[in-house]
């Protein structure tokens, strides 16, 4: 179940650092410090309505309420998508599916269904499963695949290719569902699955170039999954964590036409230079592909898909508009940027920063006390060896371009409570960040150039830990000006 006020920094307030004034005069050190204090009473409260507005955010995408408003059984017919079947019409229904967020769908599809679920697997990364009556979980690796991973999708498809005409197949999908059915095509191992991706996060390539070339080295990928289900009935439900809801995006579309080809598999390895980086046989995969000399994933207008219905059920501009209208309540003038901001994080964070500050100079496009909110998922580059997340990186980056502004406020977190390869969703950043880092010996530039923000935002205590939220559909940015 989504959880109530799961956002909270890792300890604390963090300003047991501040660089304290001289206290060789007390006459000089009594109005520093109620200054000080009154800057740190600021900053709690401004922290303190970015986690609301976040929590929101939150709420408005979870899945177990997602998965409810579009789906919901009376009597004997399942109204699901915006479609009715006759549940009568079925011998079978089954549950599969893949991503951090499925536990919680599945919960839900269980709670409509109750006994009518005659079993099914899912996968979820480690950490996200939730105690399911009928619904096997697989938890394996994210975001590098893993064995379990590969165990997971191979059970997954073994359910599809066993169902017949009279089979109702349930598939949940959420973000996350690409790198956690990571199941080889033929010729291909996961070892070569997983440098590939090694490769992949660390070029900057975005997400639909990700999945394009997942979804060509895959077995289940790119409407593979759907064609294995037919001549079953396939209803699959999506939490979109994918710029523009691209349902043969989201989880690499296993369950929808793939408009990609091995050919533009190929431009993107030109593109970004990385030919001589992936493994031999997957270069010679793609290039047979391209070449005409194994079959393309399906597309669009083939039979498998005669009986397979797709909805997206939560999505990021959901979640923005609901952190709006809680950012409203609590006295600011706020605006949606955009849920599609995508691009390269330290960009992208520049540009927020820039907006905050005419917020902060002329009033445009808000008046202060503003909130902005953004979504969206941007890449990060990698030139060094450090621990962080993109949404880490985010508020490093706008750090460096708040010192000495009037008071503002970053919150960057991941909505599935996990950002890269760490145990944070996120991190807070103000306009004191950089000053409070410096006087604890922190050098914020050496951090950022390192990849290297979880480190300096622990040390700080500005992390943002949640835990599992039971929910993904990308990023949420909240900037505050006083």
């Amino acid at each position: 179940m989504f959880p109530k006020r799961r956002c909270r920094p890792i300890s604390g307030f963090g300003d047991g650092t501040a660089d304290h004034a001289s206290q060789t005069l007390i006459s000089v050190q009594k109005p520093e410090k109620t200054a000080m204090n009154a800057n740190d009473d600021l900053r709690r409260r401004m922290r303190r309505d970015a986690a609301a507005v976040f929590d929101a955010g939150l709420a408005a995408v979870s899945a177990e309420a997602a998965v409810k408003a579009h789906f919901q059984r009376h009597e004997d017919i399942l109204a699901a998508g915006g479609r009715r079947f006759n549940l009568n019409a079925f011998d079978r229904i089954r549950v599969i599916g893949a991503g951090k967020a499925t536990a919680a769908m599945a919960a839900a599809v269980e709670e409509v269904l109750g006994d009518g679920v005659a079993g099914g697997s899912i996968t979820v990364k480690y950490g996200h499963g939730e105690a399911l009556k009928r619904v096997e979980t697989v938890e394996a690796g994210h975001p590098l695949p893993d064995a379990k991973g590969r165990d997971g999708a191979r059970r997954i498809l073994d359910i599809a290719e066993q169902a017949g005409p009279g089979d109702l197949i349930i598939c949940l999908l959420s973000g996350g569902g690409s790198a956690l059915m990571p199941l080889p095509a033929a010729g291909l191992t996961l070892a070569d699955k997983q440098r590939t991706m090694d490769v992949l996060l660390a070029c900057g390539a975005a997400i639909h170039e990700i999945n394009t070339i997942r979804k060509h080295t895959s077995a289940i990928k790119g409407g593979q999954l759907a064609r294995a289900a037919a001549p079953a009935t396939l209803v699959t439900l999506v939490l979109s964590d994918v710029v523009g809801d691209e349902l043969d995006v989201i989880a690499s579309g296993p369950t929808v036409p793939d408009t990609s080809t091995f050919a533009q598999a190929l431009d993107i390895v030109r593109r970004y230079e990385i030919a001589s980086k992936l493994p031999a046989a997957v270069m010679d995969h793609l290039r047979s592909g391209a070449a005409g000399q194994m079959p393309e994933t399906p597309k669009p207008g083939l039979p498998a898909f005669a009986a397979a219905f797709t909805t997206v059920i939560g999505s990021n501009i959901q979640a923005l508009k609901s952190a709006r209208e809680t950012a409203v309540r609590l006295g600011y003038h706020s605006l949606v940027l955009s849920s599609m901001i995508e691009g390269e994080t330290r960009d992208a964070a520049r540009f927020h920063m820039a907006v905050a500050a005419e917020i902060a100079k002329s009033g445009l496009p808000l008046p202060p006390p503003a909130c902005l909110i953004s979504g969206g998922e941007t890449t990060v580059t990698l030139t060094g060896r450090g621990v962080g997340g993109r949404n880490q990186e985010f508020a490093l980056a706008a750090a460096l371009h708040l010192k000495g502004r009037t008071p503002t406020l970053i919150l960057s977190a991941g909505t599935d409570g996990t950002d890269g390869p760490t145990d944070a969703a996120g991190a807070f950043a103000d306009h004191t960040t950089i000053d409070r880092a410096r006087a604890i010996g922190l050098d914020p530039a050496r951090h950022l150039v390192d990849n290297n923000a979880y480190p300096f935002f622990k040390q700080l205590d500005d992390l943002l830990i949640t835990g599992p939220t039971g929910t993904n559909v990308m990023d949420m940015r909240i900037v505050l000006v006083e």
